[in-house]
C-alpha cells in the first residue's frame, strides 16, 4: 500500500483528544526551570509471532508526526494501542491485535515481557510490552485498524530478515519494535530465566 500525502498543514492545537501541551515550572537543586511537555496516554504493544509463516506480524502505518518532522510516509511498528478504555492491559492488547492485525487471540496466550517509558524528553508515556504466538487458524479478518481513524497495512517480516530491518536506516521504526525483536532473537526463554 502506498501512502500518498497531500495538503498537509499544521495549526495550533486547542483541545486535544489524546495529548495536551503543558509548560512545567519547577525548582531543581535550587534553580528555577521550565519545561515544555505533553500529557499523553499510556499504551500496550504486542510482538506477534506467526508460527505458520515464521514471521513477525507488524503494522506499516502513516504517522503524521513522523511525516511532519522527517517527511517519511510510514513507520514499521508493533501492533499497539492506547489504554483509553476501562479494561485490563491484556484485554486492550487482545482488542488491538484483532483490530489492527486480524487475529483473535485468547488473553491467556499473551506473555508479558516488560514495561518502559517512551518520549521521555517531552511525554514520558509508559508502554507495556507483550508477546503472543499465532497461527493462521486464529486469523479472522485482514485487520487494518479502525476505518477512518488509522491508516494501517498489516505486514509480515520473516524472522531471517528481522535483523536486517532493525539496522536499515532507510526504514522508520520504533524503539519498542527494536527491543522486542532483540528479545525474541536473543533467546526469549533465556531472558525469562535471568529475571
Amino acid at each position: 500500500m502506498d501512502f500518498i500525502v497531500e495538503n498537509f498543514n499544521v495549526k495550533p492545537l486547542k483541545d486535544g483528544k489524546y495529548i495536551s501541551p503543558k509548560l512545567a515550572e519547577f525548582t531543581i537543586n535550587g534553580q528555577k526551570r521550565d519545561w515544555e511537555l505533553l500529557r499523553v496516554g499510556n499504551s500496550v504493544a504486542i510482538l506477534i509471532y506467526n508460527k505458520d509463516s515464521n514471521s513477525f506480524v507488524c503494522v506499516k502505518q502513516f504517522r503524521p508526526a513522523v511525516y511532519f518532522n522527517h517527511k517519511i510516509n510510514y513507520t514499521i511498528e508493533l501492533c499497539a494501542g492506547l489504554l483509553d478504555k476501562n479494561c485490563s492491559l491484556e484485554q486492550t492488547a487482545k482488542e488491538e491485535i484483532l483490530e489492527e492485525c486480524g487475529f483473535d487471540v485468547d488473553v491467556n496466550r499473551l506473555e508479558y515481557i516488560t514495561s518502559f517509558y517512551t518520549c521521555v524528553g517531552h511525554a514520558g508515556s509508559k508502554q507495556h510490552l507483550f508477546f503472543v504466538e499465532v497461527d493462521e487458524s486464529m486469523r479472522v479478518s485482514s485487520g487494518g485498524g479502525v476505518e477512518g481513524e488509522e491508516i494501517i497495512e498489516v505486514i509480515e517480516i520473516p524472522i531471517n530478515r528481522a535483523r536486517e530491518l532493525m539496522f536499515d536506516l532507510n526504514i522508520a521504526k520504533t524503539p519498542g519494535l527494536l527491543f522486542a525483536f532483540e528479545w525474541f532473537l536473543n533467546g526469549r526463554k533465556r531472558w525469562k530465566q535471568q529475571f
